[in-house]
Order: C-alpha cells, then sequence, then structure tokens
C-alpha cells in the first residue's frame, strides 16, 4: 500500500542531513517557508535554503511546506511539524520560476488560505513573496499577495524581520504598515498596477531592488542534504551571482547587476569543510561558471581529493584545456555547453561573443579532457531568425559530433542537444518582442530534428512550445492575469484547452495572446517598470537596436564601465 503524505513527509525527514543553525521551537514568530513545488524540486533550490537559514539564525520558529506529490492537492501540512499552513502567522513562498505561479494558488488553496488578498481577514496569515521571478514581474500574483520583498534575502530579510516584530503584536495591519519602510518592500494594495496598454506619463512609485554587495558575506551553500532532491549527489555551492557577458535573452544577465563573484579562498574553505565530509560531488553553482576565477584550480583540487567537481554552463570560448582535464579527471559524465543559436550571424544578435571555432575547440578538449558526453543548449524563436539559422543549429551539432569522431573513434558517447523556444523576459533587451508563433515554433523544432535524426550518436530533445507560451504568459503578464491562473487551477489537466478557449478574450478575461504574441512599443508602460533593477531602461533599447544591427557589446567590465546604471 503506497505511503500517504504524511507518510512520505516522515520518510524524507528521517533522510535528511541538516547542516544550519537550528530553528527554535518557540519563537514570538511563526514561518511557514512554502516552495511552490514537490520536495524534490524544492530542496534542489539553493535560494531557499538560505532564506531558511536566514530565518533560522534570527530565531525565527520555521517549517517548510511543498506542493504535495499528488493531486488532488489538499490539506497541505508542513514537513517539520505537520501543522495546516494556516496555522502561522506568515506564510512565506520562495518563488524561482514563474511557471509555479499557478502553484501558489494551489498551496493557498490547499492551504485553507483565501486566494484573493482583498478577502483576508484580520487573523490570516500574511502571504508573502520573494524570489527571482518576483524580482522580474510580481504583478501576475500581485492580488494574491500580501507583500512582496523585492530583493536578494541576505540583504533584505534581517531588516524586515526587525520592522515585523516591531508591530508584531498590533495585528495585520501594523505589519504590513511596518514592512512598507523596508526598502525593497512592494505591497500591491498601495499601488494601482498598469496594464500593458498603459501611456500614463505620471512616475509609478518605485520598489528598489535591494542586493547583497560581497558574497563572502553571506556564503551560499547547501544547508539540507538528502537524496530526493533533483541534485541529491551534490552539495552545492554559489560561486556568482550575475553574468557579464550580457546576452540579451538572458534575464539572470540583468537583473543581477553588478556581477559579483566569491572569493577563490572563500570557495575553497567551503568545498574542504563544508562539501567534502558530505559528498563527493560538489555543484558549483553560477549563471556561467567558466568565467570564475580561478575555477580550473578549484576543480583540480576537488578532482585531486576524490571528488567530482559540477559546474553548471561553460561558455566556450572560456574552457581551457587545464578545465577540460579538471572536468574529466574528476569523472564528470556530461558537461552543457550553451551556443544558444546554431548561426554566427544569430550569436550576434543574441550577443554572444562566441565564434563555431571556438566551440568546436571546447568540445574537442572537454572530451579529450575524459568527459564522456556533451549536451549543447540552444533556442529556437529568437528575434530577426531565419530558416537560415535554424539550420546552422543542425549543421553545429554535425560539426561537433564530426570533430569528436575525427579518426573514427569516436572521442564521446553521447552528444544531446537540447533545443529551446525563446520566452521574452522583463529586464532584458528584448523584453519588448513577441515569442514567436506556436505553429512557427513546431515547424522549426520539426526542421531540426529531420536534419538530426539520422546521425547516430546524437540525441535531440526540444520543450514544448505551449509551455513556452505559458511561461511568456506567467513572464509578461500584469495584474489582469490573476483570474487566468485561477482558471488554469480548476483544469490542471487541461490547462492549454483552457487557454485556447481565452485567446480573444473569452468569458470577459484579458486575451493572453496581448502578452505573449504581441510587440509592445518602446513608450507603453511595462507592468514591471515600477521595480528599479538600477539598469537604465534606455540601455536595454540600445542594446536591442544593437541586436537589430547584430552589433555586440563587449563584456561587463564593474570598474570603468557606467554604461547600463547598475554600477
Amino acid at each position: 500500500m503506497p505511503l500517504d503524505q504524511a507518510g512520505i513527509d516522515r520518510s524524507r525527514r528521517a533522510s535528511e542531513i541538516y547542516l544550519g543553525p537550528k530553528a527554535p521551537h518557540g519563537s514570538d514568530l511563526s514561518v511557514c517557508l512554502a516552495y511552490p513545488n514537490t520536495y524534490p524540486v524544492g530542496m534542489a533550490n539553493l535560494g531557499f535554503q538560505a532564506v531558511y537559514g536566514i530565518l533560522a539564525r534570527a530565531g525565527i520558529h520555521v517549517e517548510r511546506a511543498f506542493l504535495p506529490d499528488r493531486r488532488p492537492y489538499a490539506d497541505v501540512r508542513t514537513l517539520e511539524g505537520g501543522r495546516p499552513i494556516a496555522d502561522f502567522d506568515i506564510v512565506a513562498f520562495s518563488i524561482s520560476f514563474e511557471t509555479d505561479y499557478v502553484h501558489v494558488v494551489d498551496l493557498l488553496v490547499a492551504g485553507g488560505i483565501p486566494v484573493w488578498r482583498d478577502r483576508r481577514g484580520p487573523r490570516t496569515p500574511i502571504v508573502v513573496a520573494g524570489g527571482p521571478a518576483t524580482f522580474l514581474n510580481p504583478e501576475p500574483i500581485a492580488e494574491f499577495v500580501d507583500l512582496f520583498l523585492i530583493g536578494e534575502g541576505e540583504e533584505m530579510i534581517p531588516e524586515w524581520l526587525a520592522a515585523v516584530r516591531s508591530a508584531c503584536d498590533r495585528g495585520r495591519g501594523a505589519i504590513l504598515d511596518a514592512s512598507s519602510a523596508v526598502h525593497g518592500s512592494y505591497l500591491p494594495a498601495a499601488h494601482p498596477g498598469f496594464p500593458i496598454e498603459c501611456r500614463d506619463p505620471v512616475t509609478a512609485p518605485r520598489v528598489e531592488r535591494r542586493y547583497l554587495a560581497r558574497l563572502d558575506d553571506a556564503p551560499t551553500r547547501s544547508l539540507f542534504l538528502t537524496p530526493e532532491a533533483v541534485f541529491g549527489d551534490m552539495f552545492l555551492l554559489e560561486a556568482s551571482r550575475g553574468c557579464e557577458w550580457g546576452c540579451r535573452f538572458c534575464a539572470a544577465g540583468f537583473m543581477y547587476r553588478p556581477v559579483r563573484h566569491r572569493s577563490t579562498e572563500s570557495l575553497r574553505d567551503d568545498v574542504l569543510s563544508e562539501a567534502l565530509p558530505h559528498r563527493k560531488t560538489v555543484g558549483l553553482v553560477g549563471a556561467e561558471m567558466a568565467s570564475q576565477p580561478d575555477v580550473a584550480a578549484l576543480c583540480q583540487e576537488i578532482a585531486a581529493r576524490g571528488a567530482r567537481p559540477s559546474p553548471s554552463s561553460l561558455k566556450a570560448d572560456l574552457v581551457t584545456p587545464a578545465l577540460a582535464r579538471a572536468l574529466g579527471a574528476g569523472g564528470n559524465r556530461s558537461v552543457t555547453l550553451a551556443p544558444e543559436a546554431g548561426s554566427e550571424r544569430m550569436r550576434r544578435v543574441i550577443n554572444k561573443n562566441l565564434t563555431e571555432r571556438e566551440i568546436l575547440r571546447a568540445a574537442e578538449w572537454l572530451t579529450e579532457g575524459g568527459v564522456e558526453a556533451l549536451k549543447l543548449y540552444v533556442m529556437v524563436g529568437l528575434p530577426t531568425e531565419t530558416d537560415a539559422d535554424v539550420d546552422g543549429i543542425a549543421d553545429l551539432a554535425t560539426k561537433v559530433r564530426a570533430r569528436l569522431m575525427a579518426g573514427g573513434r569516436p572521442k564521446v558517447g553521447r552528444i544531446l542537444v537540447s533545443i529551446n523556444p525563446f520566452v521574452p523576459k522583463p529586464w532584458t533587451p528584448f523584453q519588448w518582442e513577441p515569442m514567436a508563433p506556436l505553429g512557427d515554433l513546431k515547424r522549426k523544432l520539426a526542421r531540426v530534428r529531420r536534419a538530426l535524426s539520422a546521425l547516430p550518436a546524437l540525441q535531440v530533445e526540444t520543450e514544448s512550445p505551449r509551455e513556452a507560451y505559458l511561461q511568456t504568459l506567467l513572464s509578461r503578464g500584469d495584474r489582469r492575469v490573476a483570474p487566468i491562473l485561477e482558471r488554469l487551477r480548476e483544469r490542471p489537466d487541461d490547462w492549454w484547452s483552457t487557454l485556447k478557449a481565452l485567446r480573444g478574450g473569452a468569458d470577459g478575461l484579458v486575451d493572453p495572446d496581448r502578452f505573449v504574441l504581441r510587440e509592445w512599443e518602446a513608450d507603453e508602460r511595462l507592468p514591471w517598470d515600477f521595480v528599479d533593477h538600477q539598469v537604465d531602461k534606455r540601455y536595454l533599447l540600445a542594446e536591442r537596436r544593437k541586436a537589430r544591427a547584430e552589433l555586440q557589446t563587449p563584456p561587463c567590465d564593474t570598474h570603468t564601465c557606467h554604461s547600463c546604471g547598475a554600477c
């Protein structure tokens, strides 16, 4: 007989190793820290674990909650104490991905908390949300959330907790009033929320995105180790935030400006004292890891100690023979390279600063170093893309395979080509661009699959254009998306039919195509314009013009460059 959710949770708790500060059982404040996805996904998220540690160190009674493993979702309770989430003073959501917005609604309903914030009473928990998805655009769930914390938790949460504690004996309204004084706080009830058609010249209140200046001041690493997490065999260490390369499609490269790296000494200390005593695989987390200072030497040391270094995606032109050997010596079975586009022209458009020669050289060095499999990450549907650019994906993959088969003996067991539809993201130079029509995306994906289908030792995986449509809707939507989210929750197994039925503006709801398939004008007020990332909108428009002209921008030099305003 299968275990019920309570039995599953007890089993998971028993398998966990916790390395962080102990959260008190009694406290003046109780927080349910909720991740709007399942336990394996949530426990692979370093940001979620970091927030738990911040709350525990502050003396807060904190327990975790996740989306149940199976539908129907009902009676959600915390992992630690089995308490209903509505019993807590605060329910705090950590949200990394926009597609989890619908699960915020799921958890509120299953937890017995009114979904719409204007229907909550004085004894209802305060619903708080933070995390990267909300830094970009909180508006699709603004009607469901009492308070957003727009910024990095290490910098902001202690200050917010002090404000909450100063008012917690005076009730819900006083807590929200005190929170509003904290820089980076956003109370949707106090702001109107502008629809995308608005061109009102009146300046809306700005909300400053807070950031941690020095990562060494608050190292982020695994606090919970559990075999059920997506990266359950790894000890995760954050090595950097942001990226200096300025790829024009990448939200992380703009919203996390200025780029910050942890020092080699701090990372090495954590590897030796925290990671290796518990795991034989060390995951180095960052938007682009080949730029990390001294990453090759760090990976060499990890491998020399009998462990496996596992950096996230590597920029091909920064891969060195030393780094390749270190990854191979450590037993890495697979490494991801992200050309992002197949043709040289398209890589100039997206500002990838990467040539075909550099991609082929990196692939050869990695496999000669002992890496057994390569993953190539590319996109279709990018702005200005032609069929020739799409054919460039198959051409590039074929050349990588040919290079690694030189001499007749394959140097790699498998090449996986991962093809994903382009999703325009807020706070990037492509935020005004439409997503490509679904029919075009399906045709382009089929075109690449046909071209590569006959090649042995080469696999193709593609993301669904429908999933990309939903992600674009939730990335670029305003508050009118809220009732759409509620409708999607009502029909979770047939969400695409629900969206199709709403296209054209059915049932009095906004047409989702307005957010997904329309090119936006430069003078439109964007739903997220009120968030202050310190990146000048004029800079993003200039980068968009450079994309159309196929001109590249050099990587950020945080010491001398002040073009975008973030430094």
